[in-house]
């Protein structure tokens, strides 16, 4: 029997008390929230908190769960070599508990910015489409597909 290789990645989006949204330039998508692969072994929650530190600075906690997306597509890596297996990313909601804003080998920019102008920012058409998402949650999940090459493309969509 061969397992199916899958990505499980969760992303986090950091919210102050003032309703401000962290973000951070990666140096291959542009500007996003924190976020990236769960390790081996690691609790999904566990994962997207060690990412939005190691990507920021900044110390948060999970909130809730506001998306759940399988990009089903498959593509190369940056190097243009490698093929990148599916995907299946988990998105939380997460509130801001402390630390300093910094950068990392992952990020060259941090910054909080006000939720009404976060879209200002983001370029890549999957990142914006979960951002929206994440602007729009009013409790329910939204469970997607899409694949991103050659150009972004939701398959399915609907709230859980």
């Amino acid at each position: 029997m061969t397992f199916p290789t899958h990505i499980v990645a969760a992303a986090g989006y950091v919210f102050d008390d003032m309703g401000n949204i962290l973000i951070v330039k990666t140096n291959n998508r542009g500007w996003d929230c924190t976020g990236g692969q769960i390790e081996v072994g690691e609790d999904i929650e566990a994962g997207v908190l060690r990412e939005i530190r190691e990507e920021s600075g900044v110390n948060a906690s999970v909130q809730c769960l506001c998306g759940i997306y399988s990009n089903v597509g498959k593509h190369l890596f940056y190097d243009g070599k490698t093929e990148v297996p599916t995907k299946v990313m988990l998105d939380f909601i997460c509130h801001y508990e402390g630390g300093e804003l910094a950068t990392s080998d992952e990020t060259s920019e941090v910054k909080w910015l006000p939720k009404d102008r976060v879209l200002e920012y983001i370029t890549a058409p999957a990142i914006r489409y979960r951002f929206q998402k994440v602007l729009e949650f009013s409790g329910k999940i939204t469970y997607s597909s899409y694949v991103t090459k050659p150009s972004f493309k939701v398959l399915t969509e609907r709230l859980v």
